[in-house]
């Protein structure tokens, strides 16, 4: 099967949307967290009876990796934001990318903010499929055993990222 560009681009909005229901996913029942990445994904995971310990570990670990989502969506959107915006928030244009105009600082932010979005997707979209490996780990015994620690690095990061953004506010 070929894949074009509108499959492409729909299934990175599967996972991308699937990274960031990991938040929500964390607190629901088991049979709505094996239900929605094979509704989402078209790709079932497999329940293994997990036990309690094994459901609590998923809840806090999607848990970590749906707040790295959110808040990966979020700087997505202040990127893009302040670039479309770039004249009502700022007023020093010629020490700025693109100035010493405003035209040219305008335009040079504007296409960042707007060519950066796919990344941020894509970023997502990776977070999402640590997600769904971690669900086959955890839930149905059957993923590979490098997800769990991968998502205990990545909640991680995205902690130390979070404070470190907000220190430079």
């Amino acid at each position: 099967m070929r894949r074009g560009p509108r499959t492409t681009a729909a299934t990175l909005a599967r996972w991308s949307g699937y990274g960031l229901a990991a938040l929500p996913l964390a607190f629901a029942p088991v049979s709505v967290r094996l239900r929605v990445p094979r509704r989402w994904l078209r790709s079932p995971v497999r329940l293994e009876r997990p036990g309690p310990l094994r459901v609590l570990a998923h809840s806090v670990l999607s848990g970590g990796s749906g707040l790295v989502g959110w808040f990966l969506a979020l700087l997505a959107l202040v990127a893009l934001t302040r670039g479309l915006a770039y004249p009502v928030l700022t007023d020093d244009y010629a020490n700025s990318w693109g100035g010493p105009t405003l035209a040219g600082a305008w335009a040079v932010h504007a296409v960042l903010g707007v060519a950066l979005l796919p990344v941020w997707l894509l970023a997502i979209a990776g977070l999402g499929a640590v997600q769904w490996r971690l669900a086959q780990r955890l839930l149905g015994r059957t993923g590979p055993p490098w997800a769990i620690p991968l998502s205990i690095a990545l909640a991680a990061a995205g902690a130390l990222l979070f404070i470190a953004w907000t220190r430079q506010l």
